[in-house]
């Protein structure tokens, strides 16, 4: 008897679990993982069973952390409304042979610690948003423990909808130079923790936490935010980068559509990402040589490939299959990834580009398990395990192992 009651309460969890991610998915996640995954904790699943515990170890530490407000810096935006979110330009430092050390110079790949200071920067507020929202939700989700969900619904309120310390919906003053602009549209790049936030905030669905009313508040806030970023001439000038910050546009521009349910916007996008910057930014051996360019070029290398990675899970949610696209003249998404592969490993090839930092692989990881799955290569799994990436973060419940995809097209 207690064998069936507990089977019947895993089927009613299955189909209530499988309802919520078809009213409105969480995009962050692989299409069906969070249910699937939640089958297979019921089941005992020891590889889940351990990430699920570190997923609410990490949601107890983020239950500490009071939600920061972008109305807590010192230095006043340009505008004078200190409602305005802004930061500093990573990569610039003072001109020691000029007064004030201005204008500022470019040293890439060399992070200014001025950019950090909360003091006139709103960068290390606006990622523990989205950080904590994530984690909180997730932990929400698979407890149904409302504790989560209302300190996620905290982080919420404060950043997007209390009219006291909300921020207003543009990034017209991101990654400033100073002594040159008072923003920059690579500046952009702040908010994909702005999309992160917003698409996770479903997770809480059904909590007594988080209301229609506040998802409708929140709904509005991101479509303001959706309009600046893709009419704003800054919106505009990422959206033309041909590098990362422009796959990287395109991942917060898609990802906000699917999660304001604009379906035709993020097809096309994703269409026009595969037609417009796959040709640009991968060569037939897998090169990516606006990446490669760069003084940390195997960060930048991975860090473009995650971009795309998301765009091809965002793309399963809508018909448009990035996995298997190949260009006219062969180029593809996995070429991009297994020029990497031999650089990391047990008995990997020295990196023969610049790189003045020390190589983490850690943004190979979603695109390894993934990448196993969509393309049935169960060497990438294996890799995986070697770089130590199998229980890293959330990784096993965003994209679990065993995860069912569709046949390849």
């Amino acid at each position: 008897m207690n064998r069936l009651r507990a089977f019947i309460l895993l089927v009613i969890m299955t189909l209530s679990l499988g309802a919520a991610e078809a009213l409105r998915p969480y995009y962050g996640a692989a299409p069906g993982a969070l249910g699937f995954a939640q089958r297979r904790l019921q089941e005992g699943d020891a590889t889940l069973q351990s990430a699920y515990k570190k997923l609410l170890t990490d949601a107890d530490k983020a239950l500490e952390v009071t939600p920061p407000a972008v109305v807590e810096k010192k230095k006043i935006p340009p505008s004078g409304n200190v409602h305005d979110y802004q930061s500093l330009a990573p990569y610039f430092w003072p001109d020691p042979t000029k007064p004030q050390g201005l204008p500022y110079l470019r040293r890439d790949g060399e992070v200014n610690p001025e950019c950090r200071q909360l003091d006139a920067s709103d960068v290390e507020r606006l990622r523990l948003v989205g950080s904590n929202v994530e984690v909180l939700g997730l932990a929400y989700y698979f407890s149904h423990d409302e504790k989560y969900a209302a300190h996620a619904a905290r982080f919420l309120r404060t950043w997007f909808l209390d009219a006291k310390t909300c921020m207003t919906p543009h990034l017209a003053y991101a990654q400033a130079v100073l002594g040159v602009n008072e923003g920059r549209g690579t500046g952009i790049l702040d908010g994909l923790s702005l999309a992160q936030a917003i698409d996770a905030a479903v997770l809480l669905s059904g909590s007594k936490a988080w209301s229609p009313a506040d998802q409708t508040a929140l709904d509005a806030w991101a479509g303001a935010y959706f309009t600046w970023l893709t009419t704003s001439s800054a919106g505009q000038e990422e959206g033309a980068s041909k590098n990362n910050h422009g796959t990287w546009y395109d991942v917060q521009k898609v990802r906000l559509a699917l999660a304001l349910g604009r379906t035709e916007v993020a097809q096309k996008t994703l269409q026009e990402a595969l037609a417009k910057r796959l040709p640009v930014q991968v060569e037939i051996d897998g090169r990516q040589p606006l990446e490669l360019a760069r003084t940390t070029s195997f960060h930048y290398s991975c860090f473009n490939l995650k971009a795309w990675t998301e765009l091809a899970v965002f793309g399963e949610y809508v018909q448009v299959d990035v996995w298997h696209y190949h260009t006219a003249d062969g180029r593809h998404l996995r070429q991009a990834l297994e020029f990497l592969l031999p650089y990391v490993g047990s008995h990997p090839k020295p990196w023969p580009y610049p790189q003045i930092h020390a190589m983490k692989p850690e943004d190979l990881f979603w695109s390894l398990r993934r990448g196993s799955q969509v393309w049935a290569a169960p060497a990438y799994e294996k890799l995986l395990e070697e770089l130590g990436g199998k229980t890293a973060k959330r990784l096993p419940l965003l994209v679990p192992l065993g995860l069912p995809t569709e046949p390849s097209r």
